[in-house]
């Protein structure tokens, strides 16, 4: 059997890669890729059939706009498919804003693939509350598990929930999916299903430390503990990744960027229950009782004396 708690620090690699690779491509792309939803204004995705200078559309949106909007522009899920923001405009305008790329590019009606549009106080309501909600089900899973088992494990099964949020972002940072509430619907999808993951890994623990042999550290235990239970997460998760794949090859345009997210956060759910929320649980159990054992015993020492 081995030594996962041992090794816990290697099994942070992997998600600490993902990570700076997406803080490396945050920075690339000049930030999140948000969509209206959370910044408000309009957005337009536009197919340009080629590669094309962001600043160039930009300049020519400025040139061409009656109240000379200032618009970002950014690729899309290819390089040929503009994505361009502006703050909130009239009708008039938005028609401004495709004539003068269709004129430039030569393009058809067709090429105008979506346009949305919120104002400014809705995409700000949409962040204020999206925060407040993750929060709020963050802080009853923490209060939840502290109750169900201690507070230890409320710490590190939220700090496996912290991991799996990052490399979703890293995900969407990576890819330039466009942030908007599907993936706040994603984020809670893949919260409720990781947790219920290391729930599982939890109770599996605190049944074997009942009987845990006079011999047997804590850390032997939770490997046992992981390991007995692995087949069930392993096993849940491919079920649920069956599906959620198919969605996304046979999905469209929408549920594909919805469905992305969604198998990384899944598979990064289980591995963070597997080798991260309940190896480093153990390795702070037992560095815990050392410490009570070598303080019994410093205070036994000085009562001799």
């Amino acid at each position: 059997m081995k030594e996962l708690t041992k090794n816990r620090w290697k099994f942070m690699i992997i998600p600490a890669l993902i990570v700076l690779i997406g803080i490396v491509m945050y920075i690339v792309h000049g930030g999140f890729n948000f969509d209206v939803e959370f910044m408000g204004g309009i957005r337009m995705q536009i197919d340009m059939h080629t590669e094309f200078d962001n600043e160039e559309i930009v300049q020519l949106i400025q040139e061409n706009t009656t109240d000379t909007v200032s618009a970002t522009v950014q690729k899309g899920t290819t390089n040929e498919i503009a994505v361009i923001k502006t703050p909130p405009v009239d009708e008039s305008v938005k028609t401004e804003i495709f004539n003068a790329i269709k004129d430039k590019y030569s393009l058809a009606d067709e090429d105008l693939i979506s346009v949305s549009s919120a104002s400014a106080s809705f995409g700000q309501e949409v962040q204020r509350k999206a925060l407040l909600y993750t929060l709020i089900a963050i802080l009853c899973i923490l209060i939840y598990i502290a109750i169900r088992f201690e507070w230890r494990s409320a710490v590190m099964a939220v700090v496996a929930l912290a991991i799996n949020v990052l490399v979703m972002a890293s995900v969407y940072s990576i890819t330039n999916i466009p942030l908007n509430t599907t993936f706040i619907a994603g984020m809670l999808t893949v919260v409720g299903y990781s947790i219920n993951n290391t729930i599982v890994i939890f109770d599996r623990i605190r049944e074997n430390q009942k009987a845990r042999k006079k011999n047997e550290t804590v850390a032997a235990m939770t490997d046992r503990s992981i390991f007995e239970t692995m087949g069930r997460t392993i096993n849940s998760t491919i079920t649920t990744l069956i599906t959620i794949v198919l969605i996304y090859i046979l999905g469209v345009s929408t549920i594909k960027d919805f469905a992305l997210p969604l198998i990384v956060g899944i598979i990064s759910g289980a591995y963070t229950s597997i080798f991260i929320a309940s190896t480093f649980w153990a390795a702070w159990k037992e560095s815990n009782m050392q410490a009570k054992a070598a303080a019994a015993q410093e205070r036994k020492s000085n009562k001799k004396r």
